[in-house]
């Protein structure tokens, strides 16, 4: 047997013995450009925890369930109700704090240097244009200054509110181990590492490999896809010039190219990433990808080559597998290369600024 379908029967038998998990029923199939949602289908998410890792213990490099618990017991009631006050507000802004998150720790690791704002720095870079949440995390961080001052890093924060952000839309809860210091370094020509929708599969494969993650990572992170918005400008070369010659990418089906091209006549316009059930947390991201219909020639890509396709065809049918494997990538996600030692990092006042007493002449 194929070990990443043996891998994904195993996952399915842990899921279907736990009594802690549930996901969200498909919604019907469109395309629906309708921005406005009710929240309340964010309520009733059901908890995914862990069972081999408890509460009380160390995680990672010398992270804690309990860091906090003490200095600031009411952190994670501050993040979430702040939370769910902007989203109520836009509900778009949940994928947007995932793609944050993602950018945060593909760069030098989990320690908020995209949140740096300065001449030169990650948020500057071309690449880090089109993401949003800055404001999010200011507004938690600065409440969270008010309780617990000098305390919580922009790092910690960042991770917690994208878990909470991704249980608020219908995706699973996990734990996050907390103790992240904030980097003091943010340099904008390292933000163009980030893939951005145009790579080859062995790029995406490495890409991943170098932050520690696998290839079962990179298929499951992917559908985060499910919810969320891409930018015209990033799919117009597969619409209207994909070979140099005028033609489009052949991969597309041709009722969602003819779909696209209305849609995006011009960059500055957005289109979702799933084009069927944009606003519910499912499988139909990988359901599409079967069909020809992902978005970004990297989303396409994964079902055409043998290393990621029995993946995409497996999560495509297992919904429970998708929504507890999403929760264990992410978790993974946020322990990326996390600064912890006494003599790494710092804890931010500002998310936008490098603490003064810290810097060097």
């Amino acid at each position: 047997m194929n070990p990443i379908v043996s891998l994904l029967f195993v996952l399915l038998v842990v899921v279907q013995l736990s009594p802690t998990l549930s996901y969200p029923a498909d919604d019907h199939h469109h395309y629906d450009d309708d921005d406005n949602e009710s929240p309340e289908h964010w309520k009733g998410a059901t908890p995914l925890t862990v069972p081999t890792i408890l509460e009380n213990l160390p995680f990672g490099d010398f992270l804690s369930f309990a860091h906090y618990h003490r200095s600031c017991p009411d952190l994670e009631g501050i993040i979430n109700r702040k939370l769910k006050q902007w989203l109520k507000q836009d509900y778009t802004i949940a994928a947007s704090l995932m793609r944050l998150h993602f950018h945060d720790c593909a760069i030098r690791g989990c320690d908020a240097s995209i949140l740096l704002n300065h001449e030169g720095s990650e948020r500057t870079a071309l690449a880090s244009k089109t993401l949003r949440g800055f404001e999010v995390i200011d507004d938690i961080k600065a409440e969270v200054e008010k309780k617990c001052p000098k305390t919580v890093s922009c790092a910690d924060i960042l991770t917690a509110a994208t878990r909470d952000a991704t249980v608020m839309v219908g995706g699973p809860y996990w734990m996050v181990p907390y103790g992240r210091k904030d980097g003091r370094i943010s340099i904008a020509k390292e933000a163009e590492w980030v893939p951005m929708g145009h790579e080859n599969i062995t790029a995406l494969v490495e890409f991943f490999q170098s932050q520690g993650l696998n290839v079962l990572d990179l298929v499951v992170l992917s559908g985060a896809h499910t919810i969320g918005r891409s930018s015209c400008a990033s799919i117009q070369n597969r619409l209207f010039n994909f070979d140099g010659y005028g033609n489009s990418d052949p991969s597309i089906d041709e009722k969602y190219l003819n779909f696209l091209k209305r849609k995006c006549r011009w960059g500055s316009d957005y289109v979702d990433l799933d084009a069927t059930t944009p606003k519910t947390f499912d499988t139909a991201y990988y359901s599409n990808l079967q069909r020809k219909m992902g978005l970004l020639k990297t989303d396409q890509l994964l079902y055409s080559d043998t290393r990621t396709s029995p993946l995409v065809t497996a999560l495509a049918h297992q919904p429970a597998v998708f929504y507890h494997q999403f929760g264990v990538s992410m978790a993974k996600l946020g322990n990326v290369q996390v600064l912890t030692g006494q003599d790494e990092g710092e804890i931010r006042t500002n998310c936008n600024f490098v603490n003064s007493y810290s810097l060097r002449p």
